[in-house]
């Protein structure tokens, strides 16, 4: 079965120890000065290995968006219908996330959101995990 949560190693330790306390980190490189996510060791922009961890403001736009209703891997299942997005951070980058707390008929290109995060299970013998999600900006906390 496949894991439901990412493997974290020593690389990504940051990044997912930063979200456990509510912090969205984005990986920023020294050389060209361009913020990129997912984590990785290199700059996709000009290959530089010299990067460092950056806090993000967690605000972002909703690039696009498909709403899923039907996905039979754990735990995505017992999640459907969910939205699964491409937000645009202020930072810059663009992430793969979810688009929670909102209905799909508020769904619009360029809304406003805010990062929150999901606590996943840990698989057995693996770790738990938070995730970043995003919802529409300025609602409760």
């Amino acid at each position: 079965m496949t894991a439901a949560t990412p493997d974290i190693d020593e690389f990504t330790r940051p990044y997912w120890t930063a979200a456990a306390s509510g912090t969205l980190l984005v990986r920023r490189c020294r050389a060209c000065g361009r913020a990129h996510h997912y984590p990785r060791e290199f700059c996709p922009y000009c290959w530089s290995e010299d990067g460092e961890w950056e806090p993000a403001g967690g605000r972002a736009t909703l690039y696009t968006w498909s709403v899923v209703h039907r996905n039979d891997l754990p735990p995505f299942d017992r999640r459907v219908p969910y939205v699964a997005a491409v937000v645009e951070l202020e930072e810059g980058p663009r992430l793969m996330t979810e688009v929670v707390e909102c209905p799909e008929g508020r769904l619009s290109i360029g809304m406003r959101l805010e990062v929150v995060f999901r606590e996943e299970a840990a698989e057995p013998g693996g770790e738990g995990v938070a995730v970043p999600v995003f919802r529409p900006a300025g609602q409760d906390l």
